[in-house]
């Protein structure tokens, strides 16, 4: 009976263990195949063309140049490879700058033929109109059909998904701004971190650990939200008020929470690995005339050292993955930023703010996973080095 009862509890693990595997593999493919279709969105809003004129020799245009010549920033055609000729923008709207009503149609029936009329007779012109307004004998150029290209995505400097006529996907402000965080959160955290656990593990007695530890180990059960709430309230505006800045919500306000947040991880598996150490080997070095700290930082420290690593690594995944805290402190501005006191925007608060919005299988949708994967990739990366460093521990 009790070997029966080994078997089903051993079954039973076995069968957990499979559900869960195959549930995270099932997500990571359900990931990946979300934003696959990223790089087949095309460079225009969907459902949307852009037409010239046939004189015009320019025949394709990048997003980014599309959205610069929207903006006014690009106003002749020869800085896109075209000839020396002013660029004339049309909307849909504007239209009636060039047609009387009666023209276009009671119910706009005549729309077509205008469009295609007034694309005609403008050298100049870039019409941005629906597809559904383009005639079958549209006398002009239709651009070509781009797509948007990895090097857009990867390189891009500019995140504005919903910019008209073409989204802008940048990775760069997105990425920029969580790395900036990150760093100083553990730039911040991990020195005051290592700090306490060399306190807890050699110097506190066992009554003042035994009261600390459980606060310490409490402050990670907090939940996001309310570090965030702290953060706004007395982290951003005392920020303002240090650096007289415009506003408090910067990167170097993310910093701080999240170097807070991050405190508990740091502390406890830092000290947990001073406490490793074995006996003899601080034994050993007192019986060779070392004092109590230069036991502490040429035998107890070096010996930690894979432990003291793992808990900056895990200090950092706890700072990248972090979300609600740093939407709520840092401006989410989709930037890039320069300095610490610039307001900035993570990948997880953006796919936090925005998800929630989009359409799905649009690009927007399909660049907001993709943003998933990079931030999967990172985390990766965090797990593979952690797992590097806990062998390397071991095998020492």
């Amino acid at each position: 009976m009790k070997r029966f009862l080994e078997k089903l509890v051993e079954g039973a693990l076995l069968i957990s263990g499979s559900i869960t595997s195959i549930t995270i593999l099932l997500i990571i493919i359900f990931l990946f195949k979300e934003a696959s279709g990223l790089f087949n969105s095309p460079v225009v809003e969907e459902g949307y063309v852009l037409a010239f004129n046939k004189a015009n020799p320019v025949k394709k245009l990048s997003s980014y140049q599309i959205k610069e010549i929207f903006d006014g920033k690009i106003t002749n055609w020869d800085e896109v490879g075209g000839k020396e000729e002013p660029i004339e923008l049309v909307r849909l709207s504007d239209l009636t700058k060039y047609y009387t009503e009666e023209e276009l149609g009671a119910n706009f029936e005549n729309i077509p033929a205008k469009a295609s009329e007034l694309t005609a007779k403008h050298p100049g012109i870039i019409l941005f109109l629906p597809k559904n307004y383009v005639a079958k004998n549209f006398n002009g150029t239709l651009l070509k059909h781009e797509t948007l290209k990895p090097g857009d995505f990867f390189g891009g400097k500019e995140w504005y998904p919903t910019a008209s006529p073409s989204p802008q996907y940048g990775l760069l402000p997105l990425l920029l701004g969580t790395i900036w965080v990150s760093l100083g959160a553990i730039l911040l955290s991990l020195p005051f971190g290592i700090a306490v656990a060399v306190y807890l593990a050699e110097i506190a007695t066992m009554r003042v650990r035994n009261i600390l530890k459980p606060i310490i180990e409490l402050l990670a059960g907090i939940p996001s939200v309310v570090y965030g709430f702290f953060g706004l309230v007395v982290i951003v505006p005392f920020l303002q008020k240090l650096f007289h800045l415009p506003v408090g919500e910067t990167a170097l306000a993310g910093s701080v929470v999240l170097g807070i947040m991050a405190l508990p991880t740091i502390i406890t598996v830092a000290e947990d690995a001073m406490r490793t150490v074995p006996r003899a080997m601080k034994e050993a070095s007192l019986a060779l005339g070392a004092t109590h700290w230069q036991t502490i930082y040429k035998v107890i420290i070096p010996y930690a050292k894979s432990g003291i690593t793992s808990a900056a690594v895990l200090g950092i995944g706890r700072a990248i993955g972090e979300t609600m805290a740093v939407l709520m402190v840092t401006g989410n501005a989709a930037v890039i930023p320069h300095t610490l006191l610039e307001p900035v925007r993570t990948i997880p608060a953006t796919i936090a703010a925005e998800l929630g919005e989009v359409s799905a299988g649009s690009g927007h949708y399909q660049a907001l996973f993709m943003l998933g994967v990079i931030l999967f990739i990172i985390t990766m990366i965090i797990s593979i080095s952690i797992e590097f460093i806990g062998k390397k521990k071991y095998s020492n």
